[in-house]
């Protein structure tokens, strides 16, 4: 190399009050961030004695929050599944509601390989929305399937009329959900790749689970109910309603007090 001096401005770089060289970069196409991060990091381990590497910006935010992604969604969870066991005042219609998320990030863990994305903090994003999307269909056949039990019904014909009543309002609800989706899956421009990971993970996943929940909530919802009414748990959430007296249903007025003579 050669060396020259010459005179600039004195504007010396400092970060944690040490001297320091910024970097910036960005994955390759076809490659995540996570890939990227990994590979600085495996360079940065070859940097001489006395120098050290520090991340800063978005990179330093998604290293922090990537390990909390997973207590994120496990919390979500837990939340969704107390208010619903508070609403239902049962604890086996809410897993029932609940079982139609693994398929949701099911759907979403396939649209991602299938567009060869990776499972960025974009993505991890769309997988807690999809804890309350995909349990807004499942709600909708649990809810009326109750209702049709209070009323006497058996539950196995309550939750196929159940499912059979709400096919319309799930289909078009599902439905405006995905279209409104779709640009966020074929963004393009500046920033277009955070877009496209959260846009592919709702889709995705709510197509599947949409499909998928018309048959499969309606099967856990016997068989969990089943274990409810054979154990005791659920005895007298689901009572027919009390039977009418005789005749035609109409009371008769009290009788009416005669004035005491005096």
């Amino acid at each position: 190399m050669t060396v020259r001096q010459q005179l600039a401005p004195p504007y010396i770089s400092h970060f944690n009050l040490y001297r320091s060289i910024e970097i910036s970069g960005g994955p390759a196409p076809g490659h995540g961030s996570g890939e990227a991060l990994a590979a600085v990091q495996r360079h940065a381990s070859y940097l001489p004695p006395g120098f050290v590497g520090e991340w800063s910006g978005i990179s330093r935010e998604q290293i922090e929050g990537g390990s909390q992604a997973a207590l994120i969604f496990g919390l979500g969870i837990i939340f969704v599944f107390l208010v619903l066991a508070a609403q239902y005042e049962s604890f086996g219609d809410p897993l029932v509601i609940l079982f139609a998320v693994p398929l949701a990030v099911l759907g979403a863990l396939s649209g991602l390989a299938f567009r060869h994305f990776f499972s960025d903090v974009f993505a991890q994003v769309g997988y807690v929305m999809l804890i309350g999307l995909a349990s807004k269909n499942a709600i909708l056949i649990v809810e009326f399937a109750n209702q049709l039990r209070e009323q006497g019904v058996d539950r196995v014909t309550a939750v196929v009329r159940a499912a059979q009543t709400r096919l319309r309002p799930i289909l078009m609800t599902s439905i405006a959900f995905v279209l409104g989706v779709t640009p966020l899956v074929f963004a393009t421009g500046a920033g277009h790749g955070a877009r496209n990971s959260l846009g592919t993970a709702v889709f995705a996943g709510m197509i599947l689970s949409t499909v998928l929940n018309l048959f499969i909530t309606p099967v856990l919802y016997v068989f969990i109910t089943g274990i409810e009414d054979r154990f005791g748990f659920g005895r007298g959430k689901h009572a027919a309603p009390p039977a009418a007296p005789p005749g035609d249903g109409r009371t008769a007025p009290p009788p009416q007090q005669q004035p005491a003579r005096v």
